[in-house]
């Protein structure tokens, strides 16, 4: 039930991101994270794809193909939000560097921890990662443009879900931790985004740098 509730979340997740993105021509998760998030998923659903799909892995395909649309928000529209010198032919070679990096990482971990550790390790270590920078995007953007609540509280309860089955029913204090920290970087998003929802979506589009 707790992985049930974790991939419809996090499918949540995504759907929503690519919705939002389009909608407000940008896009809906950070992009660091973005790249690590894509890389993992590329990475476990193709070893599940290699080794047989087990419903988890029939999960990572899907999330990898929905990852695959926000990466395209991301390139259609994460240049606007950037400096002026930074030219096309450059914000391609970052682009490639971010997804390069974030697919070595991960290829790292699993030659450190094996799959199995590595698959549940990186993926708590990303998501505290992520937790933060949607903090910080907010803050950025100063409001919620390109965010929504549903995305804020299906990340909660898509991460809380894992963090009780591995933390505290399998009893790994090292998942247990960085979930804890997840949750409660989550609920700060989540009240940013209910409480305080800030500059109108409109206004953020004409203010000046990252906003735009």
């Amino acid at each position: 039930m707790l992985t049930l509730i974790s991939g419809v979340a996090w499918t949540v997740v995504y759907v929503e991101a690519v919705r939002v993105g389009l909608r407000d021509r940008t896009y809906a998760m950070p992009v660091a994270a973005l790249a690590l998030n894509f890389a993992w998923e590329v990475v476990y659903a193709v070893d599940d794809v290699r080794t047989g799909l087990s419903p988890q892995g029939v999960v990572n395909v899907v999330w990898a193909v929905a990852d695959t649309l926000i990466v395209y928000t991301w390139l259609r529209y994460g240049r606007a939000g950037l400096p002026g010198f930074v030219t096309r032919p450059l914000f391609a070679a970052w682009g490639a560097l971010l997804l390069g990096a974030g697919f070595t990482v991960q290829l790292l971990f699993v030659a450190h921890f094996g799959t199995h550790d590595a698959s549940r390790y990186s993926a708590f270590l990303q998501n505290l990662l992520m937790s933060g920078l949607f903090i910080g995007m907010y803050a950025a953007r100063r409001g919620p443009h390109g965010q929504s609540p549903l995305i804020a509280v299906a990340k909660w309860l898509g991460t809380l879900a894992p963090t009780v089955l591995f933390g505290v029913l399998e009893g790994n204090g090292f998942v247990l931790g960085l979930g804890v920290l997840c949750c409660v970087f989550d609920l700060v998003y989540v009240g940013l985004l209910v409480l305080r929802p800030g500059v109108a979506a409109e206004e953020v589009r004409s203010l000046p740098g990252p906003s735009r």
